[in-house]
């Protein structure tokens, strides 16, 4: 698990470069922000969140539980989407704007990047 990247995944690459050319600018894992969101667009008060469907449990076929130490592994991942539901409602009670993307739903960037136009408005 040393090897599990928890910033710059290949994900969250992809929708910051979608970012950039669609001529928006942001910052990268804000500290001073609850769960130290992937993206911050500030001048939008708006934060994405890149999840991966396995650890986040998203529910798609990428999300399945392991077959061994199940002890281990289901609370973890419970915890992990109840971790996202706290920052998420936190972010919200500060006046932020929140959008998730699944990494199963960043296959087509013309559907993408019109939801994230969207978003910001």
């Amino acid at each position: 698990m040393a090897a599990i990247r928890s910033e710059n995944t290949k994900p969250e690459r992809l929708v910051r470069s979608l970012l950039h050319s669609l001529g928006y600018r942001f910052r990268l894992h804000r500290k001073d922000l609850p769960g130290k969101p992937d993206i911050v667009l500030p001048k939008y008060h708006a934060v994405v969140f890149v999840h991966g469907c396995f650890w986040h449990q998203h529910g798609c076929k990428d999300s399945y539980l392991p077959k061994s130490r199940k002890s281990y592994w289901v609370p973890k991942l419970v915890r992990n989407r109840e971790r996202d539901a706290e920052h998420i409602n936190e972010l919200r009670r500060k006046g932020w704007k929140c959008l998730v993307l699944w990494e199963c739903e960043l296959a087509g960037n013309a559907r993408l990047s019109r939801r994230l136009c969207k978003f910001l408005g």
